[in-house]
């Protein structure tokens, strides 16, 4: 059978046997092991295992569940609430300080947890509530903090992009920076989107806030500054050479447990197993589907499709901007239904080969998908912090939460034809701090 017909059955099948509610790791695995049966017979069979954990023999993953525990850590304390009180009293006569407060809390909450819903849950339980006090339309309130979460999988420290980077063979530190600016960049297009939205409803009042005292500004920092510290720490160590990043992102996870349980009397051994049992679950999770997604591509380079798809793009006379619109309109659509490691996981493999012949930097590369994945989680049908934040407003309806969602998307899309058009936004920071990749 041609190659290119296999792989399309292949990519049918994948799809079907997802959408029949298998997890995604065991259906990689159902899919892989049936065509490798049908095709090389059984013996086949005997190298999944070894394929199995030998992908999880790579001391690089030690640090998923090393940030998954410092974010949870940080998610399990009022850390979020504290963070987003005192933005809110230093921003208070910055013009729409309180939702520039949220979104900001946002980005540096998400830059201390990594995660998405957890930055949506922990800002949106005090900046909703707090907005609609005063005045903001829903819209902007619900629409504003589901978009700031999705920042979790871009700024740094990210798993998703630990996870690229080991799915890819690229340099984890390279692609950290890489998320820098084009993360500030989304952050800055949210907040002037954010103010023009207010300003356009039609009451000034609602970008000036009340006054703090400078003793109410000053009180609250001790319990913010102890965990921004410890990010920068571990950016430091990280980029001075002091430590490799599974190195630091352990030493991060204990200072992380060591602050909640001090300042935030994080003592009860329940609370403690609470922390570690759900980081434990969902490091599991994920290093089942890096796992499985390495059978997975085992399947396809044994069955050439991989190889056939890449020799195909390159026989084709098309312009690789046309290319990398096609590969864009692939990841969207992937991201409404998968989250985002599983897309980068089954995508990468067939990807990165196509866009290094087309001319791409794949340190770019993963910036440009990692914000496709952001729009996949306020996106329907899936639209995972859409539902998060449903979860602490019920009283808003969800209709109105994805409207005020989809101005933020077109900010995301502007922020790709932005770094389509400087790619430099995503490589001269990690060029500038590490070299020139050669």
């Amino acid at each position: 059978m041609d190659p290119l017909v296999l792989g399309l059955i292949v990519a049918i099948a994948t799809i079907v046997v997802l959408f029949s509610g298998v997890s995604v790791a065991l259906g990689l695995l159902i899919v892989s092991g049936g065509f490798l049966i049908v095709f090389d017979g059984m013996r086949s069979l005997e190298l999944l295992p070894e394929i199995f954990f030998g992908k999880l023999n790579n001391f690089a993953l030690l640090s998923i569940p090393m940030f998954i525990i410092m974010g949870a850590s940080i998610a399990s304390t009022r850390a979020g609430a504290d963070l987003y009180e005192a933005l809110e009293r230093w921003l208070t006569r910055v013009p729409g300080g309180l939702v520039i407060s949220n979104l900001g809390a946002c980005a540096l909450f998400s830059a201390m947890s990594g995660s998405s819903p957890a930055t949506c849950a922990a800002i949106g339980k005090m900046g909703i509530p707090e907005m609609r006090k005063r005045g903001y339309p829903d819209a902007v309130a619900a629409g504003s903090i589901a978009a700031g979460g999705t920042l979790g999988i871009l700024i740094p420290p990210s798993v998703t992009m630990i996870v690229y980077g080991i799915a890819t063979e690229t340099s984890i530190g390279r692609l950290f920076l890489a998320g820098v600016i084009p993360g500030l960049m989304l952050v800055m297009l949210f907040m002037i989107w954010s103010l023009y939205s207010t300003w356009r409803s039609g009451d000034m009042n609602l970008l000036t806030g009340r006054s703090y005292t400078w003793r109410e500004r000053f009180e609250i920092l001790p319990r913010v500054l102890p965990f921004l510290f410890i990010i920068l720490g571990v950016l430091y160590a990280m980029y001075g050479g002091i430590a490799t990043p599974s190195e630091t992102a352990a030493v991060g996870a204990l200072l992380c447990l060591l602050i909640a349980m001090i300042i935030y009397s994080l003592w009860s051994p329940r609370a403690l197993w609470v922390v570690l049992r759900d980081s434990t679950r969902e490091s599991v999770m994920i290093l089942f589907i890096i796992a499985a997604a390495g059978v997975f591509s085992y399947m396809l380079s044994s069955l050439f499709i991989t190889q056939s798809i890449a020799e195909w793009i390159g026989t084709l006379e098309v312009n690789r901007w046309v290319l990398m619109g096609a590969v864009n309109v692939f990841l969207l659509i992937a991201g409404f239904f998968l989250p985002p490691v599983a897309v980068i996981l089954m995508a990468a493999p067939i990807l990165l080969p196509i866009i290094t012949t087309a001319g791409f930097d794949p340190i770019w590369f993963a910036v440009v998908l990692t914000i496709n994945m952001e729009i996949g989680l306020i996106s329907p049908p899936v639209g995972l912090n859409l539902y998060v934040i449903n979860s602490i407003a019920p009283d808003i309806k969800l209709k109105t939460i994805l409207y005020g969602s989809l101005p933020y998307v077109g900010c995301m899309v502007l922020a790709i034809v932005l770094l389509c058009l400087f790619p430099g936004l995503a490589t001269w920071l990690p060029d500038a701090v590490m070299g020139v990749a050669r």
